[in-house]
Formats: C-alpha cells, structure tokens, sequence
C-alpha cells in the first residue's frame, strides 16, 4: 500500500529507495558502534576519543533521521530495525569487553571507511534519477569524512 506518491518512476524510487535504506542501516549501526565504543574504551587517550566517540554519534543520529525523512518523503518506509540494522550494514562487529584506546580508534577508522565507502557509491548512484536524495548524502558523506579524517589522524 503505498501511502505517500512519489514524484519519481518506479524505476528510480527503487534505486533511490535502495540507497536511502543502505544509508539509514550504514548510519544506525556506526551510532551504535560509536557508542558501545564509547562505554568500553580505555587507556591514556580515554577522555579525548570517548568525547569524539559522541560527535561521531549525534553525526549519524541525525543524518539518520534526515534519511530516513527523505525515504518517508519520496514514498519509501524506512526500516531501522535491529535486525534489518544487523543484517545489513556494512559495519564489522565491535569485540566484547574493555576496548584499548589505540584499538578504538582503528575501529572507528574501519567503521567509518566502510559507510563512507558506500556512501560516495550512493551519492553517485542517485545522480540521475534524484538529485535531491543525492545532496542529502553528499552532505552525509562530507560529514562521516571529516570523521573518518579525524580518527585517522589518531591512529598516525
């Protein structure tokens, strides 16, 4: 039942669809990733990876809601589920128990690579079919790069 008419063909809802729900799972799973990091992590570097642990995660709270928004918006309805979120993301598994602060930070350096990754591929598919949906996840992606630029000047 489709609720909200899109102005884009059926072809291009999916393939936008399709990048808007890659991007919500990918963006879901790095906050929860950020913040189990967050309550786990130890060592000399605590307090200054803990608190960019945080951006890291109000950054992919609230590009998660901006894209789940424009999903909502074109007609599609986003999942964010636990396990849609576990089945899907591109995000490996964080290890159990406590996390040294040198081996957060190459954590967060592949988490962040991987949504970026994927990201730049869903900027360059939504070109064509919505160029709308594709500003979204340029401004998602510079964000998650600024990030992932940051936590690589950690791990130097």
């Amino acid at each position: 039942m489709a609720v909200v008419k899109s102005s884009l063909s059926e072809e291009n809802l999916k393939l936008v669809g399709e990048a808007l729900q890659g991007a919500l799972v990918d963006l879901v799973d790095l906050s929860l990733v950020a913040k189990q990091v967050h309550w786990n992590i130890v060592g000399p570097r605590f307090r200054s990876v803990h608190l960019q642990l945080d951006e890291v995660v109000a950054t992919a709270r609230q590009h998660s809601d901006t894209v789940a928004e424009r999903a909502s918006a074109i007609g599609v309805t986003p999942d964010g589920r636990a396990g849609t979120v576990a089945a899907t993301s591109a995000i490996g598994t964080v290890p159990n128990g406590w996390i040294k602060d040198a081996d957060a930070v190459q954590i967060m350096v592949d988490a962040l690579g991987a949504v970026v990754t994927r990201m730049r591929e869903r900027v360059e598919a939504t070109d064509k079919p919505d160029p709308v949906t594709q500003d979204v996840l340029i401004q998602v992606a510079g964000d998650l790069e600024k990030h992932a630029w940051m936590f690589q000047a950690e791990s130097a």
